[in-house]
């Protein structure tokens, strides 16, 4: 067995290089940007007010002031700047040349036109051009677009960027009892969840989750599987990659052509893995245990399929206090499922008494992956310890 490390090294190591693809801006959320975004224009394009009110010009202020003219957003006023004079401006539109402030209204009096500045404090609530962002400006590739990284784009006058493909991932589960969801199942049936599961791990890491009829435990139909998955960047598998008599995936695998980066890890839950290479592309052969199926998808799959499209934010480990006591841990690292609350300095962490790797309604529940190194010694309540932050 190999350590968990060990493991995601040599399942990063699967990754080929990220493909690139140009898509509009109204497809790009979500999607990893590939080639540096350049930005078309400046933003703001010309000294702009902050709020509605008067541009002055700093030198007239303590006296009465002569409005002359109005600016408003799309309509900027075009006359020359003179002493003593004021302009009447709203939020966006263009600050006229020779005005150094602008008087926010409610600071002012009014009497037809003639302005009276009565608060004089205040900074000159102008935006300068260029004050977001100039013409050649880049957004830098590397990063998975936010609505905010949309909205930039937007105002750079960047209509479609090149970002990376999404992998696509052939999710394959096997087993003679399982039945898809809404089957009554019938004796010594279950339902099949984990490819629903292992699916929404996919997407949530950013690829196309295309789920396979269920395979039976014969070779025959692990064969027309594998073939349904011809041409996916990613197989995963789930279940029948253990050693029992009807655990076929890793003979069916070999036979095709896999070529093993490892098998089994010195964790729990999750300790049968396999990983390797299957043509063009990769494959993960995830435990058939519910939970230590969801683990090894966080803590293996998810990576590879973020390293595919050219990220490398495997989740770095947090820290929190324990809220509890913890006996000794055995000879494999081990993911507890655990729920946190806020606590004085560090979040408090308290793993689930039962650890039953079959309990999906805990899975559901926990907030995090309390992380104990193999061989780990007693823990009290207070004691620092690591974790990995589960989504919500």
């Amino acid at each position: 067995m190999i350590s968990v490390e060990e493991a995601l090294s040599r399942v990063l190591a699967l990754a080929a290089p990220p493909e690139g693809e140009t898509v509009t801006l109204d497809e790009a959320a979500g999607r990893v940007l590939l080639e540096p975004a350049v930005a078309r224009l400046t933003q703001p394009p010309f000294d702009s007010s902050a709020m509605d009110g008067y541009a002055l010009r700093s030198d007239d202020l303590g006296g009465p002031l002569r409005i002359i003219g109005e600016s408003a957003a799309g309509h900027p006023w075009r006359g020359e700047a003179a002493p003593g004079t004021a302009i009447r401006i709203f939020t966006g539109a263009a600050v006229p040349a020779g005005y150094d402030r602008v008087i926010m209204q409610e600071h002012t009096s009014r009497a037809q036109d003639v302005l009276t500045v009565t608060d004089p404090s205040g900074g000159p609530n102008i935006r300068r051009r260029g004050g977001d962002f100039t013409a050649g400006d880049t957004l830098a590739p590397g990063r998975r677009l936010s609505p905010a990284d949309i909205g930039l784009l937007a105002a750079m006058n960047v209509p479609e960027v090149t970002v990376a493909r999404r992998p696509r991932v052939a999710i394959l589960a096997g087993g003679d009892e399982l039945v898809r969801p809404g089957t009554p199942p019938g004796e010594g049936q279950i339902i099949s969840s984990n490819d629903l599961a292992i699916a929404a791990q996919v997407r949530e890491a950013g690829g196309i989750a295309q789920i396979l009829p269920i395979a039976r435990d014969t070779e025959t139909s692990l064969h027309e599987g594998f073939e349904a998955a011809r041409g996916a960047d990613l197989v995963v598998t789930i279940g029948g990659a253990s050693v029992g008599d009807h655990d076929l995936i890793g003979k069916v695998a070999a036979d095709l052509g896999m070529e093993r980066a490892f098998y089994k890890i010195a964790m729990r839950p999750g300790k049968p893995l396999l990983a390797g290479r299957l043509g063009p592309g990769a494959i993960i052969g995830l435990p058939g245990n519910p939970v230590s199926a969801m683990v090894c998808g966080t803590l293996f799959m998810q990576p590879l399929i973020r390293k595919m499209q050219g990220l490398e934010d495997v989740s770095a480990p947090e820290k929190a206090r324990l809220a509890v006591a913890i006996s000794p841990e055995g000879g494999r690292q081990h993911y507890l499922r655990a729920t946190l609350q806020d606590g004085p300095d560090l979040p408090l962490i308290t793993p689930f008494p039962n650890q039953d790797s079959a309990r999906l309604s805990l899975m559901s529940r926990a907030d995090a992956l309390l992380i104990r190194p193999a061989g780990d010694s007693a823990r009290e309540p207070g004691e620092i310890v690591c974790f990995l932050r589960l989504p919500h």
